[in-house]
């Protein structure tokens, strides 16, 4: 049976030592809704409450309680957090609230996203009640969690066993795929693979890969790729304009929901430092629940292209995940 951490051999409440842990990069996901009435969403969404502002008031305010988390829950670690993101969704009698903490440190951040949710909530409410006094903060939870010793967890309400109602695996799953005709034959080093598969390792991601396939052959890396559904696909090559580059057409043909946003903003980042990553014709996409995304074959425009997944690989994995929430 699994002891508590907070309690002492003899049941005293105590702050658990940290200082003999390795510090990873820590990142929770949490969530939760305030039920209220489809006038007061209507009235949100059109920013039309007595109250201006509300959003963006509520979303201040979950930022600051992450950042109070240690005052205000006696036993947590103060912590250096590196980023805290609050985003809200609508339903039709409902505001779902998601929070995203992330910290590089020896403890995790799950009581920053927590609190920085649960925060949220409560000014929501707060916000509306002149409308709907009656309105409920529920279902303030954990979605996902990553770093440290345990790696990767998450909730899956629908297909966990009734107990324990959550698993651990080592790590998020992710496999890099080198488009490289060179590569694959050995007459040319693969420059780009390994610098993916290591900014994947940094984020906790258990990692397959580089697999090397010749231009010609990129179909059938791409099937390899997709073996075992990891969470998240990042070939690199093949996305240009010369008669062997087929990555795209390989990848396009896999996909059942295309995300156009993301390899715009790949070649949008590119273009400040290269007017030739307009020549670039990667593609981003979902196949089945694994998100895939082409990055052109050049180290420069493989580091742009990791810029551009930085800030939004974790939500984007949540939502694929059904965790992920939208603002207005």
């Amino acid at each position: 049976m699994t002891e508590l951490t907070h309690v002492d051999s003899e049941g005293r409440a105590r702050m658990v030592d940290v200082s003999a842990k390795a510090e990873t990069t820590r990142i929770a996901v949490a969530a939760g809704e305030l039920v209220t009435t489809a006038e007061v969403v209507r009235l949100v969404r059109a920013d039309g409450m007595p109250k201006a502002d509300v959003l963006t008031t509520a979303r201040i305010a979950g930022i600051a309680g992450a950042k109070k988390t240690s005052e205000l829950i006696p036993l947590c670690h103060q912590l250096a957090l590196s980023s805290v993101k609050v985003e809200f969704g609508f339903t039709e009698t409902s505001i779902t609230v998601e929070a995203t903490a992330k910290t590089r440190g020896q403890t995790g951040v799950e009581m920053e996203a927590l609190t920085a949710v649960a925060v949220a909530g409560l000014t929501l409410h707060d916000m509306v009640k002149a409308v709907d006094p009656g309105a409920t903060m529920n279902g303030v939870r954990l979605l996902t969690k990553d770093g440290g010793k345990q790696g990767h967890w998450t909730r899956d309400a629908q297909n966990a066993p009734a107990s324990p109602a959550h698993v651990f695996t080592s790590a998020r799953s992710a496999t890099v795929l080198v488009a490289s005709t060179g590569g694959a034959n050995g007459t040319r080093p693969d420059t780009t693979g390994p610098t993916i598969a290591a900014w994947l390792r940094e984020r906790n991601f258990e990692v397959r890969g580089p697999l090397v396939y010749a231009d010609a052959d990129i179909a059938t890396g791409i099937a390899d790729a997709k073996e075992g559904s990891p969470s998240l696909v990042i070939s690199t090559g093949g996305t240009g304009a010369s008669p062997t580059d087929a990555t795209p057409e390989a990848t396009r043909s896999v996909l059942t929901r295309e995300l156009p946003g993301v390899a715009e903003a790949i070649r949008t980042k590119g273009l400040e430092k290269t007017p030739h990553a307009s020549l670039s014709r990667g593609v981003a996409g979902l196949t089945g629940t694994t998100v895939v995304v082409n990055l052109p074959g050049s180290p420069g425009g493989v580091k742009d292209g990791l810029a551009v997944l930085e800030p939004i690989i974790d939500h984007l994995l949540a939502q694929v995940a059904g965790g992920g929430a939208h603002d207005e």
